[in-house]
């Protein structure tokens, strides 16, 4: 089977050296086995996503010396595509409006004994809105009542396999435990799929077959393997490797300022330099 990778970021920043690392190994990976590199601009968050980053993208890994192949998919001019997933899985029943805000949430959290805890150490929603009457969401909904859509992991589990696992290369078979991220959010108030469901579907539409991103969405592979399973998409392979730090060991984010590959191209690095710095094999 031919390789298919993807470098997908989102146009909330302009690319730092962790991007560039994550898209020469994709790069890299295909282009040495005679495969494809997809370029997709995960674009689905109107309130932090600029048309400008999005530019700003494109020139950046053209500077480095990337190509891809095919057209670019920005996620924001396929949104009745997600939408029909969501219906979909609203029609068996496995996914509800939730209503909640984060304090409604905050509130309920800590007038429970206990709390647990998903892979990311955020605190799982406690299914307040699972427990709706319908009578009482329906009239929500009529009312037109600002809501997300979040998955019902009890029901969604019993509609796969009881093991779930993925390929990693390096480890071979790993098992994976979705149950972990509770009624997991799919579509937010603010934008109208989740990373996770657009991530997973473009990936299956586009034939990836081999995923190589940050170990940082390790644990999210549960969640995409679910969504896989139950949607009957293809599973491709993963390779999740290590983060960039700076010198301190700090992960290299865009929120804490990490330097650009637009300044480090005004100071006049040189990108076969650059490339040789974040992947020795390509010196």
């Amino acid at each position: 089977m031919a390789i298919v990778t993807r470098f997908a970021p989102s146009p909330t920043g302009y690319l730092h050296l962790g991007h560039a690392f994550s898209a020469l190994t994709a790069w890299r990976r295909a282009r040495q086995a005679g495969g494809t590199f997809l370029l997709r601009l995960e674009d689905i968050d109107p309130a932090r996503c600029r048309p400008g980053f999005s530019a700003a993208i494109l020139q950046d890994l053209a500077w480095l010396g990337l190509d891809w192949d095919g057209e670019v998919r920005a996620q924001s001019a396929h949104l009745p595509e997600y939408r029909a997933v969501l219906d979909g899985l609203a029609a068996r029943g496995l996914v509800y409006p939730c209503f909640c805000t984060r304090t409604d949430i905050a509130r309920e959290v800590a007038a429970s004994a206990t709390a647990p805890h998903g892979p990311d150490g955020a605190v799982l929603y406690p299914g307040t809105c699972r427990r709706l009457p319908e009578e009482a969401r329906a009239a929500r909904l009529a009312a037109g009542e600002p809501h997300a859509l979040r998955l019902d992991m009890a029901r969604a589990l019993a509609a796969v396999p009881a093991r779930l696992d993925y390929e990693e290369e390096g480890e071979g078979t790993v098992a994976c435990d979705p149950a972990q991220f509770g009624d997991a959010v799919l579509a937010r108030k603010d934008a109208p799929a989740s990373y996770h469901l657009c991530v997973t579907h473009d990936d299956a539409l586009q034939g990836v077959t081999l995923v190589t991103r940050g170990a940082d969405l390790r644990a999210a592979t549960g969640l995409h393997r679910l969504l896989q399973a139950l949607l009957g998409w293809p599973a491709p392979r993963y390779a999740h490797h290590a983060l960039l730090t700076d010198a301190t060991g700090r992960r290299l984010a865009k929120r804490d300022s990490a330097a650009t590959l637009r300044q480090m191209r005004a100071a006049g690095m040189a990108p076969a330099a650059l490339r040789a710095r974040l992947d020795p094999a390509l010196a």
